[in-house]
């Protein structure tokens, strides 16, 4: 993987934002971008065609969710994880840390890695840094992410140390472990506290990682918490490798941290809200469901090129939506997945033309 950097905005006003791109060997990134997230091989309800033709040249598979259905060895069978999914463009899969920390009932922490019971079967499983580097492999993935521990919130500073101390020895395992022809991610741990998270930071770039990634915020903390790591982080992140905000967030959230100088995203909220109905514009959320849209003719957004609001009405999506229609979640799903990656553009074609600022200025403050 290469990184050039194309333009950059770092200026009083335009804070760092940022033009960039990930040449892979599947294809190129441009950067700032956005990956819709496809857990379990599938961004849920969309075909790869429809992921594409929306503008997303990456997406994001997740290596615990994989491993547990339908198997690394039904993966192998076809190939790589883009031949069983038939998405031929760039795969970064998340390591599963995420998980195992959302399963903390079911799971055993040690300094090995992590026994838990499966939520599929309830089988007993045990993955570890060496284990998940070995099934990124065996996925076949472009860019792999170290495996971590997500530490919790709120965490006192004492139990934050712990947790970023072991993901820093866990990190070391995986650059060490790892032999597959992606390239290799650290992850920023440390909660809330900054001098932990520099710490985290810098133990990551002295074993050195072809990409930086700020892992465990979006887990329940305020807003401002989150800004305020973001903000004391970024900027201290090594200038010449992209930089990825893990699990973040609102339209509002990339543009604002898009100016801080964030260079990757990924979230579950446009396909998830889609599918209840929450659809996105530059005005603010359009509740679908909402009873005011049941005779409105109008498409969600008279200015979106997507094929939703070009071919159908609010009210013919309100009405899906009522009856659980199969359809009402494509629909909406793919008009989420076109915002998001039509604002991703626009952000990109503001930074080239030194207009950010104002695009900045102007982006509705109804994400919030």
């Amino acid at each position: 993987m290469k990184f050039t950097i194309k333009s950059n905005q770092g200026n009083a006003t335009q804070g760092k934002a940022r033009c960039g791109e990930l040449s892979c060997s599947r294809g190129n990134i441009s950067t700032p971008a956005f990956m819709p997230v496809g857990t379990s091989a599938t961004v849920k309800s969309l075909i790869p065609e429809e992921v594409e033709s929306a503008g997303a040249q990456v997406i994001l598979g997740n290596t615990f969710h994989l491993m547990l259905q339908p198997g690394t060895e039904v993966i192998q069978a076809h190939g790589t994880l883009h031949d069983f999914m038939n998405w031929h463009r760039p795969i970064l899969t998340d390591s599963g840390g995420f998980q195992v920390w959302s399963l903390k009932a079911l799971r055993k922490l040690e300094e090995g890695g992590v026994t838990f019971r499966s939520p599929v079967d309830g089988s007993k499983i045990f993955l570890g840094p060496e284990q998940s580097m070995d099934i990124q492999k065996a996925l076949g993935s472009d860019i792999v992410m170290v495996f971590d521990e997500c530490t919790h919130w709120p965490a006192t500073e004492n139990e934050a140390r712990a947790s970023m101390e072991l993901s820093a020895r866990w990190a070391k395992r995986c650059k060490h472990s790892y032999s597959g022809q992606g390239s290799l991610f650290g992850i920023i741990q440390g909660g809330m506290y900054e001098n932990l998270r520099l710490e985290s930071l810098g133990h990551l770039t002295d074993l050195g990682f072809d990409g930086y990634a700020i892992g465990g915020l979006s887990v329940g903390e305020p807003k401002e918490e989150m800004m305020r790591i973001v903000d004391a982080l970024v900027h201290r992140m090594p200038e010449n490798k992209p930089r990825y905000l893990m699990g973040v967030g609102t339209p509002k959230d990339l543009v604002d941290c898009v100016a801080k100088g964030v260079d990757m995203f990924d979230c579950v909220l446009p396909t998830r809200n889609a599918r209840n109905g929450w659809l996105y514009t530059d005005g603010g959320v359009v509740k679908i469901r909402n009873s005011q849209y049941r005779l409105d003719t109008n498409p969600v957004d008279s200015s979106c090129l997507c094929y939703t609001c070009q071919n159908y009405s609010r009210s013919y999506l309100k009405h899906l939506h009522k009856n659980n229609e199969i359809l009402g979640a494509r629909l909406c799903s793919l008009h989420n997945t076109h915002y998001y990656q039509n604002l991703m553009q626009r952000i990109r074609a503001a930074i080239s033309c030194n207009q950010f600022d104002e695009l900045a200025q102007n982006f509705s403050p109804k994400f919030q």
